[in-house]
């Protein structure tokens, strides 16, 4: 398959590459050429794809089979890329998010669950879910039925920027008794990357379109087996200390936020980590063990060092006052 991915190089689109790579498809990326290095066997276009005349200079006269997007901000950039694009490829795979669902979600939500509102003309990135949404409306707009979103849950594995498993990971990694976010049984509903990377190309092959809720089952995993099989694969030598959710509200610590399972403003979200995902693995979506999920991604941080900070997210630095993990570490 002729692939043009339009990002590449961070989390989602370095794992889409290095999958189609593997899979033995004629990758393209397109970017502005400045984080990373294009992959071996990867064709290099360079552009900023806000720049309009820039990308369509850097698209001309070129086809591809399926077309790849990861873009998370402006609308308006998706719009020009899909035009441009429309009649020169025969799929267009957009990575959305379930975000792009009004808050809140209910429980057991599937694709149908209501949506927020969007505009595919936007130039704001301000607000993640309606930008997403425009993204998606955008996308439609240009290619149809022959449009595939795929709506993720948290996406966790390598290359993850947003620093949830590698915050952890760094935690962890010093010993002694650290604080935990219990109950431990709380279920955490999440996709790996590469699953994900793998079930968006097999769709672009089969011209597979349609919107899709992108996670792992719900009930598959919990909080307790995510951090304890964290220190089984690392080999770590510290101590989880399990506090209850009252106990955090009470102290004002929204540890477990990172995995979805608690907010400042609503402390019991529902919604978050049992979507009905029963299109997406109908529709082929498989997905590996928790464990290989961590010892790659610890494997990962070793061989390339912490993720730089996405500037569109909160600082994991800033998730968790050492203060205030001791105040409720000495209650237990």
């Amino acid at each position: 398959m002729k692939l043009l991915v339009l990002g590449g190089t961070h989390h989602v689109g370095r794992a889409i590459v290095e999958a189609a790579l593997a899979r033995g498809d004629e990758v393209s990326t397109l970017n502005r050429g400045l984080s990373r290095s294009p992959a071996p066997g990867v064709r290099a276009l360079v552009a900023d794809r806000t720049d309009t005349p820039a990308l369509t200079a850097a698209l001309a006269g070129q086809e591809w089979d399926a077309v790849i997007d990861t873009w998370a901000w402006a609308p308006r950039v998706v719009r020009d890329s899909a035009r441009l694009l429309a009649g020169r490829t025969g799929h267009y795979g957009y990575v959305s998010s379930r975000g792009v669902h009004r808050w809140p979600w209910p429980a057991g939500a599937d694709e149908s669950a209501p949506l927020v509102d969007g505009d595919s003309d936007s130039d704001d990135s301000a607000d993640y879910a309606a930008a997403k949404r425009g993204g998606e409306l955008a996308v439609v707009a240009s290619f149809g039925e022959r449009a595939l979103l795929a709506r993720a849950g948290m996406i966790l594995g390598p290359y993850e920027d947003v620093g949830r498993v590698p915050w952890w990971l760094r935690r962890l990694e010093k010993g002694g008794r650290v604080l935990a976010p219990g109950p431990a049984d709380a279920v955490v509903q999440y996709i790996d990357v590469r699953d994900m990377a793998a079930w968006m190309l097999r769709c672009a092959e089969r011209r597979l379109g349609g919107a899709y809720t992108v996670t792992g089952r719900p009930g598959a995993a919990t909080i307790g087996q995510l951090l304890t099989t964290t220190l089984e694969v690392t080999g770590f030598d510290a101590e989880l200390v399990w506090a209850s959710e009252d106990l955090l509200r009470r102290e004002g610590v929204w540890l477990g936020m990172e995995f979805g399972l608690r907010f400042p403003h609503d402390p019991a979200p529902t919604g978050m980590n049992d979507a009905d995902v029963h299109a997406a693995f109908a529709a082929g979506l498989t997905t590996r063990p928790l464990r290989d999920t961590l010892a790659d991604t610890w494997a990962w941080l070793q061989a390339e060092g912490d993720p730089a900070p996405r500037p569109d997210a909160p600082s994991p630095g800033t998730w968790l006052d050492p203060a205030a993990e001791q105040r409720v570490l000495d209650q237990l």
